[in-house]
C-alpha cells in the first residue's frame, strides 16, 4: 500500500493524470457540443417533415403506408389481370363497307360489317337491300377465317376489321 501511495505522490504522476483528465474532459465536451447541435438539427427536420414526432414514429408510419400501398398494387393487379381476360373476348375489331346490291337500287344502302374480338373471333353481318326486301346474313369467323363462302364486300369487311 506504501508503493502505491508513494507512486500517485510523485508530482509527474499527479500531472500526469491531470493532463489525461482535461484531454477526456475535452473530448466529453466536445461530443457534448456535437450531439447537442445533432439534436438540435434533428428536432428542425423533425418539425419541418414529422410535425415534432419521433424519427422511428415517421418511419413506422411510412412503413405502414407503403405496405398499404403494396397492398393495393396487388389488388390493382389482379383485378386488371381479371379486366383483361375479359376483354380478349370484347369485340374490339370492327370492319365496315356500304355497297349498292342490286343496280336498280340507289345509294349505297347494303353493307357489310365484320366485328372481331382480339383473337380474331366474331361474326360477319351482310345487310342486302332491295326495293322489295331486306335481309341480313350473319357468317362466324374463327382466327380470321370463316367456314362459310365470303362475298367480296364481307371479305373486304373482314379485311378492315383484321387490320386493327
Amino acid at each position: 500500500m506504501e508503493n502505491i501511495n508513494s507512486f500517485f505522490n510523485n508530482s509527474y504522476i499527479t500531472c500526469l493524470l491531470f493532463f489525461i483528465n482535461f484531454i477526456l474532459f475535452m473530448l466529453y465536451f466536445n461530443i457534448y457540443v456535437k450531439f447537442k447541435k445533432y439534436k438540435k438539427n434533428n428536432e428542425i427536420i423533425l418539425k419541418k417533415i414529422g410535425n415534432g414526432k419521433d424519427f422511428l414514429e415517421l418511419l413506422r408510419e411510412n412503413n405502414k403506408r407503403v405496405e398499404d400501398i403494396e397492398l393495393i398494387n396487388k389488388e390493382l393487379k389482379e383485378y386488371i389481370d381479371k379486366l383483361e381476360r375479359k376483354t380478349n373476348k370484347c369485340m374490339q375489331k370492327i370492319g365496315f363497307i356500304r355497297y349498292n346490291a342490286f343496280k336498280d337500287t340507289g345509294s349505297n344502302l347494303s353493307f357489310a360489317l365484320a366485328i372481331l374480338d382480339r383473337n380474331n373471333t366474331g361474326i360477319i353481318l351482310n345487310g342486302i337491300y332491295s326495293r322489295e326486301t331486306s335481309n341480313i346474313y350473319a357468317k362466324s369467323v374463327e382466327n380470321g377465317r370463316s367456314e362459310y363462302r365470303l362475298s367480296e364486300e364481307e371479305n373486304k369487311a373482314l379485311n378492315e376489321a383484321l387490320q386493327k
